[in-house]
């Protein structure tokens, strides 16, 4: 039975982004750059993967672990000789039942598995020939790796940028992005030859293409540009993302979701059939968007779920929380984490709520901090409320009853419950419980002192001019 393995190669530093974090978990749309030929390589039916790692070897191989549950090995490369080196480390890896291997690097995002498919598939129709690659044709060259022909169109050579030998060579367009199909005894055998002798005196991955041509024949699969582009810098790394996310904007709009404009949504975000998304909205993590929702222009979620029919208006914030069907969320809320916000329920302009439970039909429309508590169904929460949840030391929570009225500007001091049907007057600052179906009303008597706005006024006039004077201010000033 045949098996296709792959080899990635992700051990290097990538000095040109300037960084801390290793080039391959630099994110784009959502997930490291690493992240996407695995996937692909998956996708095209390897049977496993090989990743090479070296700088940041424990942050990369941690994230593989994590992100394909066992489906990747890695492999070391303690010291950077090359990219022949690079595959040396890995055959060790390498499960002995593979007889092809397609080899990657690691920073290549916008790969498609069907190009991968097309190379092994060319490779397994070419009778004798030990290896396949991808090739491109791009308008510059400066930099990359020449694909060189002989007469009869076969590949019989890379020559790296600076090892090229004559004009003739540095003419040429097409481009080696370093993507292989290859028989693994072959490989095998070819890696064990590799000599240095070249201006870096590295183990280059190339001569195996060249070892090819003396061996029945390298094959070239051209393959569009941008797709197999490797990213070397942060100016590459945002042009890969702009791809990213309209990729991902144009499969969306196939399988059936509404468009407006340029979201952002990262790679593994879900969005259902039927689904609205609005100009600059952003759709992080793990969020889910189900059918017929609508995320309005502007809106920010990660880790979010949205359920059936929800809307969202424009700007509203959503982290790590869930809106239940047909709820109405914003514009210009925030739901921070362990916010749960039921079926039907509102939440308006500028409400804020942290891990607060808002039941079917609740609503709070307006100006208003609910935090740490339980909204009952049908429980109208007014313009100003605040759930005093904070201590200094400790959270404390607040349990609202179902279809209990709280009034605009009220302060509910937790840990406090109101009852079921309760009400609690405008202005009350509540700081013992309310029992079901009771009005709680804690107000100063209001007192009106006849004529004394004038003589206050006079007062306040006078104390201003005799600060002026006092200041050297001239007249009118």
């Amino acid at each position: 039975m045949t098996h296709l393995a792959a080899i990635v190669l992700a051990a290097g530093q990538g000095t040109r982004m300037k960084s801390a974090l290793p080039k391959v978990l630099h994110p784009v749309a959502g997930r490291p750059l690493v992240h996407y030929p695995v996937a692909a390589a998956l996708e095209a039916g390897a049977e496993e993967v090989v990743v090479v790692v070296g700088h940041g070897a424990e942050r990369v191989t941690a994230y593989l672990a994590d992100a394909f549950a066992g489906r990747v090995k890695t492999a070391l490369q303690a010291e950077q000789l090359g990219t022949g080196h690079a595959a040396q480390m890995a055959m060790p890896v390498l499960d002995a039942a593979a007889d092809r291997v397609l080899l990657l690097y690691g920073d290549t995002p916008l790969l498609h598995a069907s190009d991968l498919r097309a190379v092994v598939r060319a490779l397994d129709d070419a009778g004798d020939a030990p290896l396949a690659m991808l090739t491109c044709v791009v308008d510059d060259a400066t930099g990359y790796g020449r694909v060189l022909r002989d007469a009869g169109g076969r590949v019989v050579a890379i020559r790296e940028h600076k090892d090229l030998q004559s004009d003739d060579e540095r003419a040429v367009r097409e481009i080696n992005p370093g993507m292989y199909a290859v028989r693994t005894a072959f490989l095998r055998r070819e890696l064990a030859a590799l000599r240095a002798d070249n201006a870096q005196a590295e183990l280059y991955l190339t001569d195996v293409v060249a070892a090819a041509g003396r061996s029945g024949g390298a094959l070239g699969v051209r393959a569009d540009a941008t797709t197999l582009a490797g990213v070397n810098d942060r100016a590459q790394l945002a042009d890969a993302e702009r791809s990213m996310y309209r990729r991902i904007r144009e499969r969306l709009g196939r399988a059936g979701v509404t468009v407006h404009g340029e979201p952002l949504v990262d790679d593994g975000v879900e969005v259902a059939p039927d689904a609205t998304l609005g100009h600059g909205a952003v759709l992080r993590g793990r969020t889910r968007v189900a059918a017929g929702a609508t995320v309005d222009a502007g809106c920010v979620l990660t880790d979010a779920t949205i359920d059936a029919g929800a809307v969202l208006k424009p700007y509203s914030v959503v982290t790590d929380s869930r809106v239940g069907e047909g709820a109405q969320i914003g514009p210009f809320a925030h739901l921070r984490p362990g916010s749960d916000v039921g079926d039907g329920a509102h939440v308006g302009n500028f409400v804020e709520t942290k891990n607060t439970v808002l039941r079917a039909g609740a609503k709070a429309n307006h100006l208003a901090y609910l935090g740490d508590g339980d909204v009952g169904e049908g429980a109208n929460v007014g313009a100003g409320t605040i759930f005093c949840n904070y201590d200094g030391f400790q959270k404390h929570r607040t349990v609202i009853g179902a279809r209990a009225f709280i009034g605009s500007d009220s302060q509910l001091v937790a840990p406090v419950t109101i009852g079921v049907g309760a009400y609690v007057a405008t202005g009350t600052t509540v700081t013992q419980d309310v029992p079901d179906g009771a009005l709680a009303l804690a107000r100063t008597a209001q007192q009106n002192k006849l004529g004394y706005a004038d003589r206050l006024r006079g007062r306040l006039e006078a104390a201003a001019r005799a600060a002026k004077a006092a200041r050297g201010d001239k007249p009118g000033k």
